[in-house]
């Protein structure tokens, strides 16, 4: 039988392909294992109720709260229940976490968490120590394969269910794998925007390799722009992690003041607040900065980030760092249900691609890593002894796409789709992106994008209507459906379309409501 096949090689595709081991399976990766993720990239660390003043309960509320209404809490309660685990496979995975002089872990505080109670490896450096040791552990692994430099293009499908994946290597050829268990690991969309700290291939190809075969993508509006991405002539943007208002930074503006005083948790609100109320300083003609100066020993306590002031010619020591929201994370996704399953057959998510239900409308920081972790560990399992066959040759894929309009969407989602959004704005970037989305897969990403935005008429979490300020009553989760769209783009399917997509869709929403029946929050939706 075909092994499974994982599309990416960040924490959440290594976790899935470890926890299968010894089961074969392959991992495609666009360049070499482990490197142009997001996970390579994290600072702040993974959070886990590992101290001796918390718990997953505390940790839970505080992910409920910071969602704003939109959390799934028997997913919440599921992933920061499972998180001390997850510190111990990581170690057990080769990860050596910061430890005290007593040999206690070293737990750090960022924005709405109650508890210090972030885990870090090599200071500022968490994410690429956690991927330095799960690829050394990946490539020692005999049941792992690896297909480098290759970019998934497609997913092949047969009666509405996915039989094999179609890539394209670094010369420009294309090749076909058969199999039946796909894993979606691609990461986040970050770089359809100009200002981002994701590497610049997270445009969100997951996403687009989902809904051209009919799968149902969840909240695609809920994007976190973080807030202190440093402001200098840099694409992506260096990132000033948010461990460094745990510490004791302040965000200040032109004039020195610091704006977040007043709030009650100071510089230490969730994300959406910190963004908007820099967006607020930035509306009113003002630079915002982030002060350090307070912080002792900064160079060697935060050599990442230090490195980055050194480079753009700052000296934190002395000087304020530059800031400017920037796109970091998606909390929307393709929709899955508590082992990753997708609404088609055959296909899974894990990571920053798939919407869980973890984070609702605004991530808590640091749980990203945790989730990547955890959902990859429970996509793995949901695989393990699966043996399904293939009959008939491999459907084939359409004519190949383009990707000539980066510019332009990174233009438009920029300018429409940013931290302050309203209807006229929106449907602007929809009347642009829909001649695209054709033929462009990072176009269509952004018009599914700018579309779910459109049809939210609220305000709420990462997602700020202009024109709908209000919260409302009632918290609904959302799908979307490329059918849903009504434009003529090619599905990536056999020709049974949309009634086996609709068919296959309809059981996946049955069967999470038999999981989840007491949960009341997924609204006409669900």
């Amino acid at each position: 039988m075909p092994p499974p096949l994982i599309i990416g090689s960040g924490l959440a595709g290594l976790s899935a392909a470890l926890t299968l081991a010894p089961q074969p399976v392959t991992v495609l990766a666009r360049r070499a294992t482990g490197t142009w993720t997001s996970s390579a990239w994290a600072q702040g660390g993974i959070a886990a109720a590992v101290g001796g003043d918390d718990n997953p309960e505390l940790h839970a509320a505080d992910t409920l709260a910071a969602g704003a209404g939109l959390c799934d809490p028997a997913i919440v309660r599921l992933v920061t229940g499972a998180g001390p685990d997850a510190i111990e496979q990581l170690e057990q995975w080769g990860v050596a976490f910061d430890r005290a002089a007593d040999g206690q872990r070293q737990l750090s505080l960022e924005g709405a968490h109650s508890r210090r109670r972030v885990v870090h490896a090599q200071g500022d450096s968490t994410g690429a120590a956690i991927m330095q040791a799960l690829v050394a552990r990946a490539k020692d692994t005999p049941s792992i394969t690896f297909i480098e430099d290759a970019e998934a293009t497609d997913l092949l499908t047969r009666d509405g269910i996915v039989v094999g994946v179609r890539y394209r290597d670094s010369s420009g050829a294309f090749h076909d794998v058969a199999t039946r268990q796909v894993v979606l690991a691609t990461g986040g969309v970050g770089a359809l925007w100009q200002h981002t700290t994701n590497p610049l291939g997270s445009w969100g190809q997951g996403l687009a390799l989902a809904a051209r075969c009919g799968a149902a993508l969840r909240d695609l509006e809920f994007v976190q722009f973080h807030p202190t991405a440093m402001d200098v002539a840099l694409d992506p943007m260096p990132l000033a992690s948010e461990a460094l208002r745990g510490e004791g930074a302040a965000l200040v503006n032109s004039t020195g003041e610091a704006f977040m005083q007043f709030a009650p948790r100071r510089d230490l609100e969730p994300r959406d607040i910190v963004v908007r109320a820099i967006w607020q300083q930035l509306r009113q003609g003002q630079r915002v900065f982030l002060d350090v100066r307070n912080i002792a020993h900064f160079a060697t306590r935060f050599p990442t980030i230090h490195a980055s002031c050194v480079a753009a010619g700052i000296d934190p020591s002395r000087q304020p760092i530059p800031i400017l929201p920037a796109a970091h994370y998606h909390m929307g996704g393709v929709a899955v249900d508590a082992d990753g399953c997708a609404s088609v057959p055959g296909l899974w998510a894990c990571g920053e691609v798939a919407a869980t239900g973890l984070h609702g409308a605004n991530r808590l920081a640091s749980n990203s890593l945790l989730e990547a972790v955890v959902m990859g560990q429970r996509v793995g399992r949901s695989l393990r002894g699966r043996a399904e066959g293939l009959n008939g040759a491999l459907p084939q894929a359409p004519a190949a796409r383009l990707d000539s309009n980066e510019s332009r969407v990174r233009a438009l989602m920029t300018r429409h789709v940013g931290v302050l959004r309203d209807k006229a704005g929106l449907e602007q970037a929809v009347a642009e992106l829909a001649p695209l989305a054709a033929r462009d897969d990072r176009a269509l990403v952004g018009l599914m994008i700018a579309t779910a935005a459109l049809r939210r008429e609220e305000s709420r979490g990462a997602h700020t209507r202009m024109d709908f300020p209000a919260t409302l009553a009632k918290a609904e989760s959302r799908s979307l459906t490329l059918d849903e769209l009504g434009l003529a783009i090619p599905a990536t399917a056999d020709g049974n379309g949309a009634k086996a997509r609709a068919a296959a869709f309809t059981g996946f929403r049955t069967n999470l409501r038999r999981k989840f029946s007491g949960m009341t929050l997924m609204g006409r939706f669900w």
